[in-house]
């Protein structure tokens, strides 16, 4: 009877901080511009985790990624769900030029200190 009671509130107890967790998540903010849907994801500290695109839900155009101090991690682009053209990506200091055609990563190389990135 001890052991099953115990095992009842240790479930009980877990239910509720895994949905205490999910209360307090951020849900993402749709905006549709034109045929577009612009989402905005968020860290649970209210900043802004990722901004993009769909179309037809896929990802489309520009992706933008921070970290949670609101720092650009990331500039990815997509058409029709693919991955294409440019993008940078900060990783362990020092940003990362990927680029892609039809989803295939063609080419990286890391952005010199004296050239411009959007990150």
């Amino acid at each position: 009877m001890i052991v099953m009671k115990t095992k009842f509130f240790t479930l009980v107890f877990f239910i509720f901080f895994v949905s205490l967790g999910f209360a307090q998540e951020i849900k993402p903010k749709l905006e549709k511009q034109g045929d577009l849907i612009k989402a905005t994801y968020y860290f649970d500290n209210g900043k802004v985790k990722e901004v993009g695109f769909f179309l037809e839900n896929k990802l489309h155009g520009e992706w933008t990624t921070f970290n949670d101090e609101g720092k650009k991690t990331a500039v990815a682009n997509y058409e029709n769900g693919k991955k294409v053209g440019k993008w940078y990506v900060l990783a362990n200091g020092t940003v990362k030029e990927l680029i892609y055609d039809s989803n295939k990563l063609v080419n990286v190389r890391n952005i010199d200190s004296t050239e411009t990135s959007p990150i």
